[in-house]
């Protein structure tokens, strides 16, 4: 059964049919939102307050083939909402990779990792959000902005923005420069 149809079940009140919809997703929106709140716990408070939010708010999705743009954009929500809540706790996370390639060194596969979680942590909550949902979660930039309620040329220049902090603070490299574009061209 195609997503569409599923929505349009669990819409019209059927339990099965949303549960259908989300077993598909909570595993993605755990990743996400793990590496968005940086702990387990608040993390699958998140999701369980964005499934809530879902189910809750089901009829007021108009396009049934956004759904999980549109699921994201509330775990995204619930997951500020948990950070708001639980401000200046130090917090530790592990990172789970959603793909896991194949390396001879797995050494090197872990300090990379350690390396992009040390920086990703030190991103605001938004900018992480956008780096997750783009990169972890294999978003187009369009659907990362319907996710977060923004227009796609908000969402592209904070990602370029979070993808500058992120390089000038990665250890060993030297933090970049950027130069002027020519005057009367466009990149």
């Amino acid at each position: 059964m195609d997503q569409r149809s599923l929505v349009e079940r669990a819409q019209r009140g059927d339990h099965d049919a949303f549960a259908a919809l989300v077993h598909g997703a909570i595993g993605r929106l755990d990743v996400a939102a793990r590496l968005i709140v940086r702990d387990p716990e608040l993390a699958r408070d998140a999701v369980q307050d964005a499934l809530f939010r879902a189910w809750r708010d089901l009829l007021g999705l108009r396009d049934p083939e956004r759904f999980d743009a549109w699921l994201y954009r509330l775990t995204v929500n619930a997951c500020l909402d948990q950070m708001r809540r639980a401000r200046r706790r130090p917090i530790e996370v592990e990172i789970t990779p959603l793909h896991v390639p194949v390396e001879a060194d797995p050494s090197i596969q872990v300090a990379d990792r350690d390396a992009v979680d040390h920086v990703l942590r030190r991103l605001d909550a938004n900018g992480r959000a956008i780096v997750v949902l783009h990169y972890y979660a294999g978003l187009p930039l369009t659907d990362v902005g319907q996710a977060l309620g923004l227009p796609v040329g908000t969402v592209k220049s904070r990602l370029h923005r979070a993808l500058e902090e992120m390089r000038g603070r990665m250890p060993g490299e030297p933090a970049p420069t950027l130069a002027p574009a020519p005057q009367g061209s466009r990149t």
